[in-house]
């Protein structure tokens, strides 16, 4: 998940690290329209799929970046049945939704060509992602992923403890009955279950949970803890030496 770097190569170089998709992240990141239709841009080729989460739920956030060409939205806090249909809705053009059309532009390579076979092809490819982190939107885990069109369920696990009152307290009962609810609601409806997993061991155990889309670390995290790491380490070759 990208937050701070936007360089020309940061597409690449995770694709070279062996990722399959980037999220961009417009709710706590630094990153506007015009950048991201350039990250989008650079992803071109590379073989990741850039995904992008949007600051909140409303149609003006999420029909500019589906235009500049990204191939997943995350709306954060989701909540109900009526926000989900809204949340797919807005992602796919008609019969599926009510996606407003606009061609030969970035989402398209600006081709433009036959609209039909465009409008099928954007809805195939789009990968629809609601973030689920409050109380509210785990007790209504299975009304919003019985939604046609919602592909993924994500655990946004900072959010739900806060307003569970037990914030970042992950080994509280109550906390893994919320993950077992939206992961039971998941295979109901055969979504995907998401989370973002800041070291390998979390990945592991998510994915031992059930969750089948997983996000590693962040880019300032990565960055920052390989970093540190290595100083650490030479720092304490040095007080050896």
């Amino acid at each position: 998940m990208a937050a701070e770097f936007f360089t020309p190569g940061f597409c690449q170089i995770a694709a070279n690290a062996g990722a399959e998709f980037v999220i961009f992240d417009m709710e706590h990141g630094a990153v506007g329209i015009d950048m991201l239709k350039a990250q989008i841009a650079f992803a071109r080729g590379t073989g990741i799929a850039p995904f992008v989460r949007v600051p909140g739920l409303a149609y003006h956030l999420i029909a500019p970046v589906l235009d500049a060409g990204a191939m997943g939205i995350m709306v954060p806090m989701i909540e109900s049945r009526e926000q989900a249909e809204s949340l797919a809705r807005w992602c796919r053009y008609r019969p599926e939704g009510a996606r407003g059309l606009g061609f030969g532009v970035g989402h398209d390579d600006y081709r433009g060509g036959d609209i039909v076979t465009a409008m099928r092809e954007e809805n195939e490819r789009i990968l629809v992602i609601a973030l689920i982190e409050t109380e509210t939107g785990i007790a209504n885990a299975d009304a919003i992923l019985s939604v046609p069109g919602i592909d993924v369920g994500w655990m946004g696990h900072y959010d739900l403890t806060n307003t569970m009152g037990i914030t970042a307290e992950f080994s509280r009962p109550e906390f893994h009955a919320a993950v077992d609810e939206l992961v039971v609601a998941c295979k109901k409806y055969q979504k995907a279950p998401g989370y973002l997993a800041t070291n390998v061991a979390m990945a592991r155990e998510w994915r031992a949970k059930g969750f089948r889309c997983l996000c590693y670390g962040t880019d300032i995290g990565v960055f920052q803890g390989a970093l540190s790491n290595a100083l650490q380490s030479l720092k304490s070759d040095s007080a050896d030496a």
